[in-house]
């Protein structure tokens, strides 16, 4: 089997992350365990666990790490990385230091990307996701769903705006349909299998269509005008299927204002 590019970077992380940091293990979730990787266009989502939280020479040298495969491995432009020490694996609201979009932050290691550690990670480094990582107390996943949809995305329905650029409708529409499936029948699916989703639950097939093109194929350039109309559409479903989602669980939160981008910590969402 050819090694690919994905490949080489996940070896030269794995072997220069532990220089960084003690590093007891490094896992991999999202579409590159649940098999809907698309090089180019997908994250690469990885998990490292650490002997104890990163103090800040650590976080000098794994930024420094992360910059240099940005700058030298392309197929790295778009990894991202949450450090987890050892010792905070039972807290699911802890912040942990994070390497995403360019900077390190801090944010927690989700339900979600917990439930897709422990269902099939993939173990690049260390002891396998189960072996470190405890289960989930009952409906700590579902709950986090429904508070997500209240809080962050039913919110940003409200805001017509951020409709017209092509991150909220491709992750918006996907949201819904990957929660859907995770509050009516306590599975995780991918985003391959979110688009079939979407036809079933009565998106725009014509929307669908153009987030399958810009995931799997070249999308072709979309008109002002059917930018607007568009947004317009996708919002409209939107709301209308997390008012559905959380009609099957009981009830959701008082909504928040959104932050002003979309996250990706739902992969239900």
């Amino acid at each position: 089997m050819a090694v690919t590019e994905t490949d080489r970077v996940l070896k030269r992380f794995v072997s220069e992350v532990r220089l960084a940091a003690p590093t007891v293990a490094v896992w991999a979730h999202g579409s590159l365990a649940m098999g809907d990787f698309q090089p180019g266009r997908s994250d690469l989502d990885l998990i490292a666990i650490i002997e104890s939280p990163a103090n800040d020479a650590h976080r000098n040298q794994l930024t420094a790490l992360h910059q240099r495969l940005a700058d030298e491995e392309p197929a790295a432009a778009e990894l991202h990385c949450s450090y987890l020490a050892r010792t905070e694996l039972c807290d699911a609201e802890a912040r942990h230091v994070t390497w995403a979009h360019h900077t390190l932050l801090e944010r927690p290691v989700t339900p979600v990307t917990r439930r897709e550690l422990l269902d099939g990670g993939l173990t690049l480094h260390g002891p396998t996701p189960p072996e470190l990582l405890p289960p989930l107390a009952p409906g700590q996943l579902e709950d986090f769903i429904r508070r997500d949809l209240a809080e962050f995305w039913l919110p940003a329905t409200g805001r017509p705006r951020l409709w017209l650029r092509d991150i909220w409708v491709d992750l918006g529409l996907l949201v819904v349909a990957r929660a859907t499936v995770t509050l009516r029948d306590g599975r995780l699916i991918t985003k391959g299998e979110a688009l079939t989703e979407l036809l079933a639950l009565g998106a725009p097939a014509d929307v669908v269509h153009d987030i399958h093109d810009r995931r799997y194929s070249d999308p072709k350039p979309i008109g002002r005008l059917r930018r607007i109309r568009r947004a317009m559409r996708a919002r409209a479903f939107v709301r209308r299927g997390i008012e559905r989602a959380l009609a099957m669980g009981q009830g959701g939160c008082e909504p928040h204002p959104p932050p002003a981008s979309p996250r990706n910590e739902t992969k239900t969402s």
